[in-house]
């Protein structure tokens, strides 16, 4: 089992990184889900949020769906799983291997610490933008 600490990383590298672990058997836990970080425009980030949140159908105005999470833990996990062939087998048995957790239990050895911080000042946390689309967590 492989711990990875989420604090200050970089969402999709965070993700790419936790997919090829999870490929190659490994289980992955990673904790502190609502510290990491994505880069790019506030606004922009949280609109491209909204917008996928609030999505109605194409084919049929009245029937809500695809459905995207809130809650960070969520979040994170559904950008890993866009880096992981979910719909095949080996795909959908990497993806059962990876747990993500907000905050960080007691006790807990953490393997790798992915906190880069980019070279930018525009970024925004995972926590904030669940909050913006109305996580209580």
């Amino acid at each position: 089992m492989v711990v990875i600490d989420a604090e200050n990383a970089v969402v999709g590298r965070l993700a790419s990184y936790a997919a090829k672990l999870a490929l190659s058997g490994e289980e992955v836990v990673i904790i502190n889900a609502e510290k990491a970080i994505m880069t790019g425009n506030k606004d922009y980030i949280f609109e491209k949020y909204a917008q996928k949140r609030n999505r109605k159908s194409i084919t049929n105005p009245k029937r809500m769906g695809p459905k995207f999470p809130r809650r960070p833990d969520d979040i994170v996990r559904r950008i890993i799983r866009g880096m992981v062939p979910y719909k095949k087998p080996k795909g959908k048995d990497a993806f059962k291997r990876i747990k993500v957790m907000v905050g960080a239990p007691k006790d807990v050895n953490i393997d790798i610490v992915l906190n880069e911080m980019p070279n930018t000042n525009k970024y925004v946390t995972v926590g904030e933008l669940s909050k913006y689309l109305g996580a209580k967590f």
